[in-house]
């Protein structure tokens, strides 16, 4: 018997959908996952090598029992492109949907980029990219990590402060440069669904997370397994929250909001450094002995322990998931600062509250983005048309 068309898109999705957040995984296995029979897991699977969204593999040689079952896996070839623009540097990353990162470059900047320059360097840099390394590349589409809010509805960058960027309708331009299909959203609410499905976050419920940049501090939310962002796409805004600070003297920033005290920015300054990515500016705070860097990162450290405490409070999650700089605060003395923020909390909140460093590290934002361009795809493998 025909499976109905919905019924045969539905499941091509969901194969898809497991090769990609589980892969490389074998047909027995999926047929335990679905409850599909074998005959139309090998079907399926079939039509989605002829789509050329995935690969079949040949079965583990340390299995010795049973048939062998060949391992389904998403073609590294299918690819996104990831951008993550910020006030220091734009950086531009293509993902493949196996999760590899296949190419990765940080341009920095002297001065605020613009939402046309923007587009402009995402398209030269695709075109170099597509006459060399991606030569081979099925493009799903772009996805872009704006530190900012920006519309649910159709991805309008209302207010990226930093950026100084005001009601940019940074897709239209993109996709022009480009001729792909693009997608743009919220820095925060990209590394929050990266960690969710492939990092730290993963397998967890109920998660906060709030990620550190150049641009501050924003935030994403996991409620009972799904993402949460607002009536228009604007929740998480952690950064703009005003912190309680318990002593006077750990104040910077007047009246400041929480990324004014809690500050990459800060932590350069007492570096001496201007601009630095995410592993130089790790390697530049573990390796420092300066009492005054010491003193900063302690500051910082007490004024983030008590906003978080008030975040556990009003949510409740199981795992608390910090990245860029806020990791690094936090790793200094992880166990320490955990103790920190539980003591602030209401006891029932705290209890088994765990904090963890995002496990992608610098890519986070990058494979968050790229899952956004991934979606149509993975919603409806059989209309695919690559770029």
């Amino acid at each position: 018997m025909n499976e109905p068309v919905g019924s045969r898109q539905a499941n091509l999705s969901r194969l898809l959908r497991l090769a990609h957040l589980e892969g490389p995984v074998s047909r027995a296995t999926l047929t335990g996952m679905t409850g599909l029979n074998r005959s139309t897991i090998a079907d399926l699977v079939g039509d989605l090598v002829s789509l050329g969204l995935v690969e079949e593999r040949a079965p583990d040689p340390s299995r010795r029992v049973g048939r062998p079952s060949p391992l389904v896996a998403a073609h590294p070839r299918v690819t996104a492109i990831a951008v993550n623009p910020e006030v220091d540097a734009l950086t531009i990353a293509a993902v493949g949907l196996d999760g590899t990162v296949r190419r990765r470059e940080r341009v920095e900047m002297t001065g605020l980029i613009g939402p046309e320059r923007t587009a402009e360097l995402i398209g030269e840099r695709l075109d170099s990219w597509r006459a060399g390394d991606l030569a081979d590349a099925a493009l799903a589409g772009v996805g872009i990590a704006v530190p900012g809010l920006v519309r649910a509805s159709d991805g309008l960058v209302r207010d990226a402060p930093h950026l100084r960027w005001t009601d940019t309708a940074l897709r239209e331009l993109v996709e022009t440069a480009t001729g792909l299909p693009t997608v743009v959203g919220n820095d925060a609410t990209m590394g929050v669904l990266a960690e969710h499905l492939f990092g730290a976050a993963r397998g967890i419920d109920d998660v906060v997370y709030l990620n550190g940049g150049a641009s501050g501090i924003g935030g994403g939310l996991i409620v009972q397994g799904m993402p949460v962002s607002g009536a228009r796409g604007y929740s998480g805004e952690f950064g703009q929250n005003r912190p309680g600070i318990a002593s006077p003297a750990d104040r910077r920033a007047g009246d400041g909001v929480l990324e004014d005290e809690v500050s990459r920015a800060r932590l350069l300054a007492v570096l001496g450094h201007d601009n630095a990515d995410e592993p130089a500016l790790a390697d530049m705070l573990r390796s420092s002995t300066s009492p005054e860097v010491r003193d900063e990162v302690a500051r910082q450290r007490r004024i983030l322990a008590t906003a978080l405490a008030n975040a556990v409070n009003v949510l409740n999650p199981a795992v608390v998931v910090l990245g860029g700089f806020l990791a690094m605060l936090a790793t200094d003395d992880l166990d320490g600062f955990t103790r920190a923020v539980v003591a602030q909390t209401m006891p029932a909140n705290g209890e088994d509250l765990e904090i963890r460093p995002a496990a992608l590290g610098q890519d986070r934002l990058l494979i968050g983005a790229a899952e956004a361009a991934f979606s149509d795809l993975l919603r409806d493998p059989a209309g695919f048309s690559p770029g």
